[in-house]
């Protein structure tokens, strides 16, 4: 099984540096066995940037974004970046994208949210042509991307993008035109029924590959289920009002996102890891592991790692 770790894993408030305390969760998870990091992209940090650091800090660890927002992004400044942490990882990066929510994302930048279906197309459009060599003469309905000069970077071509896609048109774009998808809070029933079918087909009428499926999953290894859960109630139960999650979370047939925790002993945890896998998925990515404490995210991903 192969699976990652979400970061930041845990409250990083007390930190002196960020950046050395993500480095610092790097190394641990990699020294558990994980096999890649991601890191968010909020309003802190730049993830893309802790991704090229982290690959070239802690070498033999994946590392990627999970996710990017492509709102405000224009694809050539991503495809700048992602090159870039590609090249300083020696290959081992992904770029992870998403739509990202616009009542969040909207009164934050100011700008007026374009539509997300054809944004996300025309965005794809042009990092995979700079990606696979070319230099993109692209105009638009949501951009327009003719540089004059060139865009490859040495080293960095061929960058995997997977893209936080869960409803039936991004899931067929990202099919299209991506590597794969990592959904958050799609299930195992969602997965099998839902994501991976459509995924797949899309992929398959494109003549790609087969698609990665990364689930990414909040699992914690504890003691005290019970205290945890009500934990994980509180961290999760923002995503259950959101449109996007409130739909795959109706798929999977789960009330609250946090149903859909894994929470208990080792036992318990791998059971559920097995399910997503079983479902469809190439790949796991813990989420949330830290919600808690730093001895039950080491936990979590020491059973993470004797898993791989």
């Amino acid at each position: 099984m192969t699976i990652g770790a979400a970061l930041p894993a845990g409250d990083l408030a007390g930190a002196t540096n960020s950046v050395d305390a993500l480095l610092a969760q790097t190394r641990e998870a990699a020294d558990a066995g994980l096999g890649s990091v991601w890191f968010s992209q909020l309003f802190d940090h730049d993830a893309l940037t802790l991704a090229a650091l982290a690959g070239r800090e802690v070498p033999g660890v994946a590392v990627g974004t999970a996710v990017v927002p492509l709102y405000p992004r224009h694809p050539l400044h991503l495809a700048s970046q992602a090159q870039t942490a590609q090249a300083a990882t020696g290959g081992r990066f992904t770029l992870g994208l998403g739509l990202g929510v616009p009542s969040l994302l909207e009164p934050a930048f100011g700008f007026e949210y374009p539509p997300p279906i054809s944004s996300l197309r025309e965005s794809l459009t042009v990092l995979r042509e700079i990606f696979d060599g070319g230099r993109p003469a692209f105009d638009g309905e949501t951009l327009t991307a003719c540089p004059p000069l060139p865009t490859a970077v040495p080293g960095g071509g061929d960058v995997p993008i997977v893209v936080a896609a869960m409803g039936p048109q991004a899931l067929r774009v990202a099919g299209e035109l991506a590597d794969g998808t990592l959904p958050f809070l799609a299930g195992p029933r969602a997965l099998a029924e839902h994501v991976v079918p459509v995924l797949t087909k899309a992929a398959a009428e494109a003549g790609r590959p087969d698609p990665r499926v990364i689930a990414a999953v909040p699992a914690v290894v504890t003691g005290d289920a019970d205290t945890v859960r009500q934990v994980a109630a509180v961290h999760l139960g923002y995503y259950g009002d959101i449109p996007s999650y409130r739909r795959i979370l109706d798929v999977e047939g789960v009330t609250h996102p946090a149903d859909l925790a894994l929470i208990g002993d080792e036992r318990t945890v791998e059971a559920g890891l097995r399910r997503y896998f079983d479902a469809g998925a190439t790949e796991v990515v813990l989420i949330q592991s830290g919600m808690r404490s730093a001895q039950e995210r080491l936990r979590t991903w020491r059973l993470a790692g004797s898993l791989a």
